[in-house]
């Protein structure tokens, strides 16, 4: 598939044509990862933050929003939880927090290793390399960092760099996939400034890297940022250029990164499952998805990790979410994962 090809999917309308795209990404799938949907607990451990990303509603600047640091304790109680309900790795997310020692990361990843079998995917934003080296030898798999948009004069608007340093995610990527994590990005679907052009160079940027782990949602927009206000106007492209921030176009992505990465895996997210709540993830499973995210942070916290409004699932229990997701994955014929689910060419 060359990017022109990629951007002649993305442009396609004619529902027939289509059906053509999701069995072609949903053969894949099944040929390259096979039927099982790995499930990933979501331990959402903080939401300071100290960047200023224009879309994210836990950003450094976002008001009214109430902030949090989890115990140590309660982080470990979470990866408990996710161990009981049979998932087989959890992931410890945050804002950018220096408030989170490196040292105390560490000894989160050693001790959710040392007690239990799940691997371990940390995403806690830029990091210096002494600080992922350090993780990566307490025993941590693997690290997602997602980018969001291949476009360095979009990605610079999006991504303010802090004084006196430079931003540059794809870089640290490579470096932590030589420290030998396993690396994860994505990107955002119709996030203004986002052409037809780049979201096609940001899925062949995809099959470059040969990244591990791929996540793909729509755009959804926050009150509390630049992009979800009426500044969000001097960012959009040109009309008929600007990518929609819609379930279809989503999941042609989906479907896409699944032909360019047959290895990778790639969650059905739940940034889909807002945009659709009664088929989204669902829809993103048949299209080239493998991966679901449950989240098992106490409620309480959940509702505090506001990126965008109306998050799915956000009052539930990690036992409830755990049962929708079951049942979920088993209505369309697919089983749950086992073990840790690692990409399977890394473990070959």
């Amino acid at each position: 598939m060359q990017r022109s090809d990629i951007l002649s999917w993305l442009k396609e309308t004619d529902e027939t044509r289509l059906e053509t795209l999701w069995a072609q990404a949903d053969a894949t799938r099944k040929a390259h990862v096979g039927d099982e949907v790995h499930l990933r607990g979501l331990i959402e451990i903080g939401n300071y933050c100290v960047r200023q990303c224009a879309y994210c509603g836990i950003n450094a600047c976002s008001q009214g929003i109430t902030r949090y640091r989890m115990r140590p304790e309660e982080i470990l109680e979470c990866a408990r939880t996710a161990h009981r309900l049979g998932y087989g790795s959890v992931v410890m997310q945050s804002g950018e927090d220096p408030g989170f020692k490196p040292e105390t990361i560490a000894d989160l990843v050693r001790e959710i290793k040392t007690t239990t079998p799940l691997a371990v995917t940390l995403s806690l934003g830029e990091r210096e390399d002494e600080e992922l080296r350090l993780w990566k030898a307490a025993g941590a798999d693997r690290y997602l960092l997602r980018f969001e948009t291949s476009d360095p004069v979009l990605y610079d608007r999006i991504h303010p760099a802090l004084p006196g340093t430079l931003s540059d995610r794809m870089a640290q990527l490579e470096r932590m996939r030589d420290m030998g994590y396993e690396i994860g990005t994505g990107v955002m679907v119709g996030i203004p400034g986002q052409t037809w052009d780049i979201l096609a160079q940001d899925i062949d940027t995809f099959r470059h890297y040969d990244m591990d782990m791929l996540g793909i949602g729509p755009f959804l927009p926050s009150p509390r940022t630049p992009l979800g206000g009426e500044a969000a106007d001097t960012f959009r492209a040109a009309p008929g250029d600007q990518v929609p921030n819609d379930e279809l176009t989503t999941l042609k992505a989906v479907a896409l990164a699944r032909l360019v990465c047959p290895q990778a895996n790639i969650p059905s997210t739940t940034a889909l499952a807002t945009l659709d709540p009664q088929t989204g993830r669902e829809l993103g499973l048949n299209r080239g998805a493998n991966v679901v995210m449950p989240n098992v942070t106490p409620p309480e916290y959940r509702v505090l990790y506001e990126i965008y409004p109306g998050k799915a699932c956000v009052h539930e229990t990690a036992q409830v979410c755990h049962g929708c997701m079951e049942a979920r994955i088993r209505s369309i014929g697919r089983v749950m994962g086992k073990g840790p689910g690692g990409r399977r060419a890394a473990q070959a």
